[in-house]
């Protein structure tokens, strides 16, 4: 058979089909083992090229892992010189933060004890500075007739200061004011004198078991009370009849002394023998809470007599330099300003009309302690007795130092201090008594003329 007829025949077309996938299949297959192949020669020209740079892949790999180990081995040497280094950095920064701490905390310190040298000479200095103003306070105040002193009193005022000046001066060395009127034989006498506190006065030097100006004992001294009674009750009298009006005269008595001392007995046996209606007496103890929102001075001021009156304080302004100074109830400039306060005060009170007493009652330590024992023992006397008291007792010499300093800086001409020996109740009373005494006579009171027609009224009377 023919070619041709071959390929027409009915099976030709399913061989051809065959052939034809077959062919496909083949040709696939070539395909993809040609790419295999092409992909190998590929993969080996890549690797000829790696090979060409340096070296193959193969080669590579081997040749890194000698060089992987000596990189590890110097990244280990590096990474502990690192931490070394790290570690000696932080050695070297907490030293020098010690170091730096050290030196702070130094100059810390150095600047507190430069601080606190500074803080304590600035007090040294302040306290200086208030002494210096109390000083010349002080000064000021005893210097009555100078400019400075006068310049805030009126004329009047001035004058009845510098009267008041020489009636002071003259207490108990006029003859006058010594023996009394010819109604009353009274005894001579010149406490006064013997009391006052002068230039240099010490009182730790004063025997306070003395009698100075008294040579008797207690019976002797009762005597005397007696018969000097009625005349101070006489002057008293006139003081209250004469001088009730605006611009009148009065007395002031002040009292201080330690605890025991014998406030109370003065109280009794001196001003209890005056006539009550003309006596104010005022009792100070520790401030209420108005008086502390008021300066000092305020409850002292409210409570002055009036004109004819005889004022006894019972206590005074003195406990604001005495009590405040030894508890430090307030600072050391502010209680040493108040000297000088104190003195300017007084000299007005003085100018408007009023004498001024100022007694400190002197007792010893070893006369308290007794006192003391006496009502604890006595159930009479328990009323009298304060555990404060005590505690007060134990601040003695604290205390002591306080009444010489206020002796000193406060007792002027126009306001003189008069210290009494108190250890004996009975002299201490005397003498008291004989001071409001002679300081009354002083004053030359005279009976007030009538304000009405005498015998016109008798007339009247005489209707009736």
């Amino acid at each position: 058979m023919s070619k041709k007829a071959k390929s027409e025949s009915p099976e030709a077309p399913e061989k051809a089909a065959k052939s034809a996938s077959s062919s496909s299949k083949a040709a696939t297959k070539s395909d993809t083992s040609k790419s295999a192949k092409e992909a190998g020669t590929s993969s080996k020209t890549s690797a000829k090229t790696t090979a060409a740079g340096g070296a193959s892949t193969k080669t590579t790999t081997s040749d890194a892992q000698p060089k992987k180990k000596s990189a590890d081995k110097a990244s280990k040497k590096s990474s502990s010189s690192k931490k070394s280094a790290d570690t000696t950095a932080k050695s070297d920064a907490k030293k020098k933060s010690e170091a730096t701490k050290k030196s702070e905390a130094s100059a810390a310190k150095t600047a507190a004890t430069s601080k606190t040298a500074e803080t304590r000479a600035s007090t040294a200095k302040g306290e200086k500075k208030a002494e210096k103003s109390a000083s010349d306070a002080t000064s000021e105040a005893k210097n009555v007739d100078t400019s400075t002193s006068t310049a805030r009193l009126a004329p009047a005022k001035v004058a009845r200061l510098k009267q008041a000046e020489e009636v002071i001066a003259n207490v108990g060395r006029d003859e006058a004011t010594r023996k009394g009127t010819k109604k009353f034989k009274a005894v001579k006498s010149d406490f006064a004198s013997a009391l006052r506190v002068g230039e240099g006065f010490v009182l730790a030097d004063l025997d306070a078991s003395s009698t100075p100006a008294f040579d008797g004992g207690p019976k002797k001294a009762e005597k005397v009370m007696r018969k000097t009674g009625d005349e101070l009750a006489d002057l008293q009298e006139r003081l209250y009849a004469s001088e009730r009006h605006p611009g009148g005269r009065s007395v002031l008595l002040l009292v201080q002394g330690m605890d025991t001392s014998g406030k109370g007995g003065i109280m009794r046996h001196v001003v209890g023998t005056m006539d009550p209606q003309g006596v104010e007496l005022t009792a100070f103890k520790t401030p209420t809470k108005e008086e502390q929102a008021h300066p000092f001075l305020w409850r002292i001021r409210n409570a002055l007599p009036k004109p004819g009156y005889v004022g006894v304080f019972d206590r005074s302004q003195y406990e604001d330099v005495l009590v405040v100074r030894v508890h430090d109830l307030v600072s050391r400039p502010v209680w040493m300003r108040r000297y000088g306060q104190i003195n300017a005060f007084e000299e007005s009170v003085v100018a408007n009309g009023t004498t001024i007493i100022k007694v400190m009652l002197h007792i010893s330590a070893d006369e308290q302690k007794a006192r003391l024992a006496e009502r604890l023992e006595d159930p009479e006397k328990f009323y009298k007795f304060n555990p404060g008291d005590l505690v007060e007792r134990s601040y003695w010499s604290e205390y002591q130092e306080a009444y010489q300093a206020l002796l000193e800086k406060t007792s002027t001409d126009v306001a003189p201090w008069f210290v009494v020996p108190a250890d004996n109740k009975w002299y201490a009373r005397l003498a008291v008594q004989q001071l409001v005494l002679e300081h009354l006579r002083a004053l030359a009171l005279e009976w007030p003329e009538a304000t009405f027609d005498v015998p016109e009224q008798r007339a009247r009377l005489e209707k009736l």
